[in-house]
């Protein structure tokens, strides 16, 4: 005879004691910025973002700058820039 093994999906609740993380230092002022991956809508995606995030926490935005595609890494004069010109960036798909 065949046998079945049905799983549970509720899995089991382990309580663990933690430090909470040093909260980072405040925002405000500081610049944010955007690497745009090269997928289709992730210009408008981290840009709004960006902007959201820079009127809500007092930020100034910074540069908008890009790759040519998801699967290449960014220019070594993209990243020195953002490097040069921000202490937040933001990246990510947009798909």
């Amino acid at each position: 005879m065949n046998r079945i093994l049905v799983a549970s999906p509720e899995g089991a609740v382990v309580r663990r004691r933690g430090r909470l993380a040093t909260p980072p230092a405040p925002l405000a002022g500081k610049p944010v910025a955007v690497l745009v991956n090269g997928k289709p809508n992730a210009a408008l995606l981290l840009s709004t973002v960006a902007e959201d995030l820079a009127n809500t926490a007092g930020m100034r935005l910074g540069p908008v700058l890009g790759k040519r595609s998801a699967a290449e890494p960014a220019a070594a004069e993209v990243l020195d820039n953002l490097r040069r010109s921000a202490e937040i960036v933001l990246t990510g798909s947009g798909d």
